[in-house]
């Protein structure tokens, strides 16, 4: 029987259904009890934002859980989406002084099980600070936002979100993969922010729904974590044709429920191959398709999709071309997708990322079958935005004092996506809450000056 006839509607929602296993209480307890609880552990150096693993370890070991969650949130407010979506191998569980002996501890798995005790058991883990009477905007409600607003209003500002979607969490809510993050995990992160008296307005972009300068007249201080937009275009012949997909935008409607039998059997080309490329591969294989192919223009060590990423679409049957670029797309006469024309590619001298610039083989095209092309090759930055609001920039990457992340404009300050350019350190969620609770710090340091002058 072909994978087209095993393969029916009703099966797609188990397909996406979260794959890493919780631990058990057993599990949790004995892995926690693992750990040599280090004096100056170097796995709370090696995280962004400074979680005190030890303590939140010794807490599971203890029974403590909400003690243990109270931890984890408190450095980290999307710290229950980090558990899951984190590079810890490359992080703290890279840094665990066990790796020179036996295994590192599962700090990522013991993160998770703390805080999903904490969503089983509907916990409310902060409290709103006393008010100071000042109001603070935040553009985007991603992990950068939401992390802001989260110490904004524990330090007693009246905080209101401005969200462009129909509901808040940005990349955790939208963008990763569900059965890596299921929603429902970033929409108790939300729901933890509203519990602290922040609005969070939805369906609201700035520039459009509201203006930017109402936010300058009416707020004390703004929060810039709009993230990015959409992804670009390839810039060859065919992507108007029907079955191409922007990478964003496809894994959006998966998180969403809007499974499609559309890609059952069929044959499916992502171009790019960044972690948002596998993620478009990997939901492809979900919805039943019959082969997958990601095309990098580079090779796999140039490839910025995460190690664990690339391991799991391998796994999942993911082929991978190196060195290969799209030409142009083909279709019928029905205006529907049969085929890309790929050119191979060869590595030239290094350009200003420091990475090799790849540059056609002459007379190397060749054409692959395919039945839909899912774009993952970056995105496009919030420029109309960004200048609206008067902000310097480079190309959509707003220039930021790296010391307080305030802009060109002292009233306003920028972190996530929105400041993330080439050579500017990792575009981790991780890094994003970090960057959002550091500019959050900084207005308040910025107004209680102000105040006392």
């Amino acid at each position: 029987m072909e994978k087209s006839q095993r393969i029916s509607y009703t099966n797609l929602e188990k397909n996406f259904q979260e794959v890493e296993r919780a631990l058990t209480k057993q599990e949790a307890i004995e892995e926690s009890n693992r750990c040599l609880y280090c004096y100056d552990a170097p796995c709370i150096k090696a995280c962004p934002t400074g979680i005190d693993i030890p303590t939140f370890i010794k807490k599971i070991a203890s029974g403590n859980l909400l003690g243990s969650a109270k931890t984890i949130m408190s450095s980290n407010p999307v710290g229950a989406s980090c558990a899951r979506v984190c590079p810890t191998e490359e992080l703290c569980e890279g840094a665990c002084v066990l790796n020179h002996s036996t295994k590192p501890i599962m700090i990522g798995n013991l993160q998770r099980y703390a805080t999903d005790w904490a969503i089983a058991n509907d916990q409310t883990l902060f409290e709103p600070g006393a008010s100071n009477g000042k109001k603070v905007a935040v553009v985007g409600g991603g992990p950068a936002g939401l992390s802001a607003a989260r110490e904004l209003a524990r330090l007693g500002y009246e905080v209101t979100i401005f969200e462009a979607s129909e509901k808040a969490g940005g990349l955790n809510t939208y963008g990763i993969v569900s059965f890596r993050l299921p929603q429902s995990i970033s929409f108790w992160e939300v729901e933890q922010v509203k519990k602290l008296n922040v609005t969070i307005k939805t369906n609201t972009r700035v520039g459009k729904d509201i203006s930017a300068a109402e936010l300058l007249e009416n707020f004390d201080s703004i929060v810039l974590a709009a993230g990015m937009s959409s992804v670009p275009q390839l810039g060859i012949e065919g992507e108007e044709l029907s079955g191409v997909y922007d990478a964003i935008e496809f894994v959006k409607s998966t998180k969403s429920g809007r499974l499609t039998e559309d890609f059952i059997g069929k044959r499916v080309v992502v171009v790019g191959a960044g972690n948002t490329a596998i993620d478009g591969a990997t939901c492809s294989i979900r919805l039943g398709a019959e082969n997958v192919k990601i095309l990098y223009r580079r090779t796999e060590e140039e490839m910025t999709a995460y190690d664990f990423e690339y391991e799991f679409a391998k796994q999942d049957g993911v082929e991978f071309r190196w060195l290969t670029a799209p030409k142009r797309i083909i279709g019928d006469e029905n205006g529907r997708v049969t085929g890309i024309e790929c050119s191979k590619m060869q590595l030239g001298e290094p350009d200003v990322d420091g990475r090799r610039k790849p540059k056609v083989v002459e007379g190397s095209e060749f054409i692959l079958p395919v039945d839909a092309i899912i774009k993952a090759i970056g995105q496009n930055r919030h420029l109309e935005l960004i200048e609206e609001l008067g902000l310097h920039h480079n190309g959509g990457v707003v220039t930021v004092n790296p010391e307080n992340y305030q802009t060109s404009n002292p009233k306003i300050f920028a972190c996530g996506d929105i400041v993330f350019g080439k050579g500017k350190g990792d575009a981790m969620v991780v890094t994003a809450a970090q960057q959002g609770k550091e500019a959050a710090y900084s207005i308040h340091r910025q107004l209680t000056l102000a105040g006392t002058a």
